[in-house]
Order: C-alpha cells, then sequence, then structure tokens
C-alpha cells in the first residue's frame, strides 16, 4: 500500500509487502522524517537569527531591556537624558495648559508617567542623584521617587530671565548648565525666522545667556549675552569641559574659550543640541531643518547623520554604543540615530 500523508510532505513512499520489508521501509522512512525536522529546525533557527539582526531593537542599558528604534511617548517631547536605574527619562510638554507638562521614564520598551506638575518643561539632565529641568521661568530638581522641587525660581536670577530652555550637567557634579534663549519671540517674520542680515534681524535684542546652578540653588552667569548668540538654544559640555551652545538664531556651533566665544561651524539655522564625544567631534540637532549633524573635531566640515524628521530636539549622545536618542517633538516620537 502507499503512506499518503509522506508523500504530501515530499518524503519518498514504500509499498510495504512482507512483515520484515514492512519493518525496514518504515525504518528507513522514520529516519527521512528525522532527517527532514532536523532540516526544519536548523533553517528555522537561522531564520530566527536573521530576524533578530535585522529587527529595530537595540540592547539598552539599565536592565537588560529592548529600546525600539522609535518609540511613541506622548505629544511634545522635548529633552532625554540617561537617570535613575539606567533607564531613560523624556520632558513631555503635552498641551500648553498649565500644570499638564510630565516627565516620562522610558524602560526597555515601556513609557510610563514619572513625574508631574510642569508647565513647558524642556532641558533635562541627571546630576547629584536628581533629574533637573527647566520650565518656562522656573528649574525644577526631581528625586528618585519623582517628587518635584523648585530649584531656582524666576527671581533667583542675577537678571531677568526671558525663557529656560537646556539644560546640562556641569563636569564638576554639583552644578548643571541652563540657557535663557532671551528674545524669542522676536526671532520670526510672517514667513519664518528673520534672514541673517536683514533690518530685523539686526534689531534682535541680544539678551540670551548660560548660567551655571548649583544644586544648592546658587546661580552664576557663565556666558553674557553676545551677538554671537543671541537667541541660545543648546548647552552642552565638551570632552575638555568647555561649554558649548547651540545658537537657535544664527545657526552657529560655539564652543568657549579662554578668549571667549568662537564659532566652531555654522549655517546650522534652528541649533537645538550640541554634544562632543571623547574624539572630539560634535554633534548638533536642528529643531528647524530636522537633522542632525556630526561635525569634525576642527569644525571644517560636517556630515547630516540622519534628517526627515518633523523637528530634531534635544537629543541624548551615547557615544560608546554610536548612537543617540533623539526626541521628534512634532511627531512625539524618540529616535535612535546611528552612526
Amino acid at each position: 500500500m502507499m503512506w499518503k500523508p509522506a508523500a504530501l510532505l515530499g518524503w519518498t513512499a514504500f509499498p510495504v509487502g512482507s512483515s520484515v520489508q514492512g519493518i525496514l521501509q518504515l525504518t528507513l522512512m522514520c529516519i527521512q522524517m528525522i532527517a527532514t525536522i532536523v532540516k526544519i529546525s536548523k533553517l528555522t533557527s537561522a531564520l530566527c537569527l536573521l530576524g533578530s539582526l535585522s529587527a529595530p531593537w537595540v540592547l539598552a542599558a539599565g536592565h537588560g531591556g529592548t529600546f525600539p528604534d522609535v518609540i511613541d511617548v506622548g505629544t511634545r517631547p522635548e529633552s532625554i537624558t540617561k537617570g535613575f536605574g539606567g533607564d531613560y527619562f523624556v520632558t513631555v510638554m503635552n498641551g500648553r495648559e498649565e500644570g499638564d507638562g510630565v516627565v516620562k521614564r522610558i524602560h526597555g520598551s515601556e513609557v510610563s508617567v514619572f513625574a508631574t506638575g510642569f508647565d513647558e518643561p524642556k532641558g533635562i539632565c541627571f546630576i547629584g542623584g536628581y533629574l533637573i529641568t527647566t520650565d518656562l521661568n522656573k528649574v525644577r530638581k526631581i528625586d528618585s521617587r519623582g517628587n518635584v522641587s523648585i530649584l531656582a525660581d524666576e527671581d533667583d536670577f542675577p537678571v531677568a530671565i526671558s525663557y529656560l530652555n537646556d539644560a546640562a550637567a556641569g563636569p564638576d557634579g554639583k552644578s548643571v548648565y541652563i540657557t535663557d534663549m532671551g528674545a524669542n519671540t522676536k526671532m520670526n517674520g510672517p514667513y519664518g525666522m528673520w534672514a541673517i542680515g536683514s533690518d530685523e534681524a539686526d534689531a534682535l535684542p541680544v539678551i540670551g545667556r548660560v548660567f551655571e546652578i548649583g544644586l544648592d540653588g546658587s546661580i552664576r552667569i557663565a556666558i553674557d549675552s553676545n551677538p554671537l548668540m543671541p537667541c541660545p538654544n543648546g548647552v552642552g559640555v565638551g570632552k575638555d569641559g568647555q561649554l558649548l551652545v547651540g545658537a537657535f538664531f544664527t545657526g552657529n556651533l560655539l564652543e568657549q574659550t579662554d578668549e571667549g566665544l568662537r564659532i566652531v561651524h555654522d549655517s546650522m539655522r534652528g541649533a537645538d543640541a550640541v554634544e562632543q564625544d571623547s574624539e572630539g567631534y560634535y554633534y548638533v540637532s536642528s529643531w528647524r531643518q530636522g537633522r542632525v549633524w556630526r561635525v569634525a573635531p576642527d569644525g571644517r566640515y560636517s556630515r547630516v547623520l540622519q534628517d526627515g524628521f518633523k523637528s530634531a530636539a534635544d537629543f541624548y549622545l551615547e557615544a560608546d554604543k554610536r548612537r543617540l536618542l533623539l526626541p521628534d517633538m512634532l511627531a512625539g516620537t524618540v529616535n535612535v540615530i546611528r552612526w
């Protein structure tokens, strides 16, 4: 007779005659079946391995979870940092209602609300066992339980402030650097930012600054107002401890030296986050242009790491992993960029 199920699976079918012959034929058929199963198992393992290599997941530090290449985090995320337990924390401004802003925690691919009660939380960093974030005209401190307190209020600053934006941890582990954008409401005309060199651009008040705030609440001016940065946005600390500034209106990547500010690179209008790795390469995002650059240590050339974002905001650099985590504010996502 014929073993039809075997034929359907592509295995050889034998007519069975005597009992001895039948036993031999059945044994051979079983061997064929086992060999086929082994081949299928190997193929499945190979496909699984291939899938794991091509799937958009990377290991996240902290708890061995996964961090997807793109993760939805809510309405208008602005800045991200690494904090408690090796997890990531992102400021989410939500609507424009008073008190509706939050800080969210990203644990692997899970997103949850960590702290509440903010107005427009923007820059965020982690230092001294606290998350520090700017919030319009004040700076807030968040402990490991999500409790929020005020580190610096508007009246605590030595000069009038307009619009606090980015935050960067100081190399001393005891202070943070904060940008005040200055006259950010006067940067734009009916068709976007005023052209460099226009009468309107030349008339833009130069009142933006960078402040250093200690975890004890002390405040000093770290970089005073300067025509090179009428509206500073991003602030970072370079590999040698020098301050970096992303000048939003002019598009300059600036670096503080003993002689004052110098332009490292230009033509990046809408400059937001600025960072530098241990090899000297700079990284800059542009909120307006929706892209991220990697700039050579000497500033002579740059290349676009990725573009096409709706609004490339304040990223977190992980140079040892050759990646950065970028909030796209208008898309409501955090994105992984690699190079």
